[in-house]
């Protein structure tokens, strides 16, 4: 997980030494960003079906090789199509990784040792954003540009080993018949819809193609819902949004994941564009997040089990509100000192907020369907922080934010603070009652025992 968060933060810093390198205008060089977004979005909503299918070991590694191989590849390419090409089989591997790692994850831990299991899993979720810049800048200045996809061999080739000597073999659901009309739906609908999000804030969203793609996609996916409505076992198991904590849970983590992937898109804009930051400086300024980050898990991990997911996932989004809201007061005389200061709270309140999200989301999802929820929350969680990424870019757009006027950067700011708003809303409708399972002091005799794939 955390070589796939890192990798996408890692190549936005290299996108102006790619553009010079193959001497080509920065806009063509945002195929290597989008390839990659478009692929992730064609893989992510089978990972669930194949998991089951072809065993969640067996994926996770397979997916592990590919996305570690094509990153040799995109460090060797001579050409941009070259490594557009290779980015988009990148992009095929991390739709796998995420999804299927996290079913394992899932199913490896009982209910009430998922909060516990959390404080390692929120890790890479707050460390990579982070790390990227700081790691992509220290890397493009120091070496090359290549080296931000070589970085990846170390970690995934450890990982393929970890996986064959420790990862017990074998698949415990049947995965049904796959759904071939929802997944070449899908399999058109999320690209398209994805591609315009991800272009519309540079190319502009009355741009033709934007246009064509946004609505195109839209479209397909409209004629998606209604045909998974009627499939007997369709590709995303909408059914399971019927489960209210389930539905608030991932509703809330997608528009925190809007509210604080936006934020992280957006901070290095305003220290490096408007406050003429250097990209180490302003990476040293984010990292900050991080911290905080884990700070938060920490202490939300040890009060879980007493008060409940629904208190501190409102405190934890409520801090966050007020800390990117207080990101617009910063200035050219303050930011060297405010910014680190509110990345460090807003990092802490996200973690506060998710970690408890995380370990109440699948509380009364059954072992057979955690493939499948895995896949919604995934998918939908990684559109979300897309639109939230496209929205903030498009208020920077359309408000011509620059050194000369800051305007436009605490805007986006304020727009920020309310897609964490919209996330804190639905935190009022978390039962309780629900996540008990969860929140129990020891595993009873009652819990299922660990199945031979996930143990």
């Amino acid at each position: 997980m955390f070589m796939n968060i890192m990798d996408g933060t890692v190549v936005n810093v290299a996108l102006p030494t790619l553009s010079r390198h193959f001497a080509v205008p920065i806009g063509s060089v945002s195929g290597v960003v989008t390839a990659y977004l478009v692929t992730l979005a064609v893989a992510m909503p089978a990972s669930g079906w194949v998991g089951d299918r072809f065993g969640g070991r067996n994926v996770l590694l397979a997916a592990i090789t590919v996305f570690t191989a094509a990153s040799a590849l995109c460090g060797v390419a001579q050409s941009l199509p070259e490594l557009v090409a290779f980015r988009a089989l990148q992009g095929l591997g991390g739709g796998m990784l995420v999804p299927v790692g996290m079913t394992l994850i899932t199913r490896a831990f009982p209910p009430a040792e998922r909060i516990k299991a959390n404080q390692i899993l929120i890790v890479p979720t707050l460390l990579a954003p982070a790390l990227g810049p700081v790691i992509g800048g220290a890397l493009v200045d120091g070496l090359s540009w290549r080296w931000i996809f070589y970085i990846n061999l170390p970690v995934g080739v450890a990982a393929i080993v970890v996986g064959l000597l420790f990862l017990p073999a074998g698949s415990e659901h049947p995965a049904g018949r796959f759904d071939v009309p929802g997944f070449l739906l899908a399999g058109a609908g999320f690209p398209l819809f994805m591609y315009a999000l991800s272009t519309g804030a540079t190319d502009g969203w009355g741009s033709a193609v934007v246009l064509a793609t946004g609505l195109a996609g839209l479209a397909l996916l409209a004629v998606f819902l209604v045909v998974e409505r009627r499939a007997a076992e369709p590709l995303l198991r909408l059914g399971l949004y019927r489960d209210g904590l389930f539905r608030i849970t991932s509703l809330q983590a997608t528009a925190a994941s809007g509210g604080f992937l936006g934020t992280l898109f957006l901070v290095p804009l305003f220290l490096q564009n408007g406050l003429g930051f250097s990209a180490v400086h302003s990476g040293l300024s984010t990292f900050t997040e991080a911290l905080g980050g884990m700070t938060g898990v920490q202490i939300t991990t040890r009060l879980y089990k007493r008060t409940g997911p629904r208190r501190l996932m409102i405190a934890g989004m409520s801090g966050a509100i007020a800390s990117i809201g207080l990101m617009a007061l910063a200035g050219p005389s303050d930011a060297n000192w405010l910014i680190p200061l509110l990345m460090y709270c807003t990092g802490f309140s996200f973690g506060f907020a998710i970690s408890p999200s995380q370990a109440a989301n699948m509380a009364t999802i059954t072992a057979a369907e955690t493939g499948h929820a895995s896949t919604l929350v995934n998918t939908f969680r990684q559109a979300g922080a897309a639109a939230g990424v496209a929205l903030l870019g498009t208020v920077v757009a359309a408000t011509e934010a620059g050194a000369a006027d800051l305007a436009g950067y605490r805007l986006a700011f304020l727009t920020a603070a309310a897609l964490m708003a919209v996330g804190l809303v639905f935190c009022f409708f978390v039962d309780d009652a629900a996540a008990a399972p969860t929140m129990a002091g020891k595993t009873t005799t009652a819990t299922p025992p660990v199945l031979p794939e996930a143990a």
